[in-house]
């Protein structure tokens, strides 16, 4: 468990918090890029560790994050006009580019100069990988993209997604790098009699023996994460993931098969965004995805249907006869959602009681910890500044009994026993 202090620390991520100066050293994810879907359409609006930002796509098609209250008296340019290279308040016309450079005055007399003395607070942003990306940090230590893999294949190779959690981001990457909950949160009451005949490894094994053997190791990048459960007599099921620099995720994968990664991104203390690529590193996409499918969300939001005010539309009956959960699993990751929003919007981790399947957990908690404690002491994060530290997979194998996972994908994939 940690101090109330500690939980403090780790979960405050406004500006000038050390948490939130820790995340800022980070390219952070703020749109999904098909939220401005073409040059000069209507600015979105999009609130990142604390911060009220107004996003856009100009007329060159080149994408822009503004703080989103003009300079002159305050109105929110989420209502300007993007046109012509620029975002221009509705209310007296002021109009601003992409380096905040205040360009136009229709407010003011022609022979003025005041345009030149006026600017708002830009942040650099660019696209990749299907989402629009903004650094929040000091200008001076603006880092290289980060190298994961996803932001590099070609468009018919990912899918993007986002999902709003009405919690703290920190418990939201708890659940994601929990494995053991997956075998049980998300199961069918059924299980284990289908295991049997389950065609991956994930459903042939995950059942047979819940309660995995984590073994957790350092990396560059954060940690990497190896949960072992028995298989076979001569084999042993390894559930490979993987947590990165500050809020990157990456669930266990089938030999051969796609991958998955989370972005959990503080909106504020008591939400965030939930950021989802899948990909296949091997050719296109073609498999159909259902997590948190668009159907499943309440219209005009990335709030799922099912979500705190309806109990996540829990099925008692079909908890007692069909999943273990009895809550539908499409309607914006809603089983993940009850579990993670249902212990408050920051949860208090002094009530806490761990246990051996939560070592990844408790990994996880210092490493972050100690590098906005580090930063706090003028250490800068050296993954920010290592883009390669990124350029991982997550993994999932069936070793002989001798063989320890290791981070090598090679191991991954191709030393599968039949």
């Amino acid at each position: 468990m940690l101090t109330r202090e500690e939980n403090e620390f780790l979960c405050r991520t406004d500006k000038g918090t050390p948490m939130g100066e820790f995340c800022r050293r980070f390219w952070t994810p703020v749109l999904l890029s098909e939220e401005i879907p073409e040059p000069d359409c209507p600015p979105v609006q999009s609130k990142i560790y604390g911060e009220e930002l107004v996003v856009f796509r100009t007329t060159s098609g080149k994408v822009g994050v503004l703080k989103e209250f003009c300079p002159h008296r305050r109105a929110s340019l989420f209502y300007g006009r993007n046109e012509e290279e620029g975002l221009r308040c509705a209310y007296h016309g002021w109009k601003f580019d992409i380096e905040g450079n205040c360009t136009d005055m229709m407010s003011e007399p022609a022979d003025s100069n005041f345009a030149g003395k006026v600017k708002i607070l830009a942040y650099p942003a660019q696209e990749a990988g299907g989402f629009v990306w903004a650094y929040m940090g000091p200008p001076e230590l603006q880092p290289p993209m980060p190298q994961l893999e996803y932001l590099t294949v070609p468009e018919n190779q990912r899918k993007t997604n986002k999902v709003l959690y009405e919690s703290n981001f920190v418990q939201v990457i708890e659940g994601e790098i929990d494995t053991v909950h997956a075998s049980i949160l998300h199961s069918r009451l059924d299980a284990l009699e289908k295991s049997a005949t389950a065609t991956t490894l994930a459903g042939r094994y995950s059942y047979r023996d819940i309660a995995a053997r984590f073994h957790v190791e350092d990396t560059e990048g954060g940690i990497l994460i190896g949960a072992k459960r028995n298989a076979e007599e001569d084999s042993s099921y390894w559930r490979i993931s993987r947590w990165l620099f500050p809020w990157v995720t990456m669930i266990p994968r089938e030999p051969h098969g796609s991958c998955r990664s989370g972005l959990i991104v503080p909106i504020d203390d008591e939400n965030c965004w939930f950021y989802l690529c899948r990909w296949n590193p091997y050719g296109p996409l073609d498999e159909e995805w259902n997590e948190a499918p668009r159907s499943g969300m309440v219209p005009g939001t990335w709030l799922g249907k099912a979500n705190s005010t309806n109990h996540y539309l829990i099925d008692r009956q079909a908890q007692k006869t069909e999943t273990f959960s009895g809550i539908p699993s499409a309607m914006g990751r809603a089983q993940d959602a009850a579990m993670t929003d249902s212990m408050g919007r920051i949860v208090d981790r002094t009530e806490e009681h761990l246990g051996t399947t939560d070592t990844a957990i408790i990994r996880m908690r210092r490493r972050l910890i100690m590098g906005a404690r580090e930063l706090e002491d003028g250490i800068e994060p050296y993954a920010a500044s290592h883009p390669e530290v990124f350029k991982v997979r997550s993994g999932g194998a069936l070793l002989p009994r001798e063989v320890y996972f290791k981070d090598d994908p090679v191991v991954w994939d191709d030393i599968t026993v039949a």
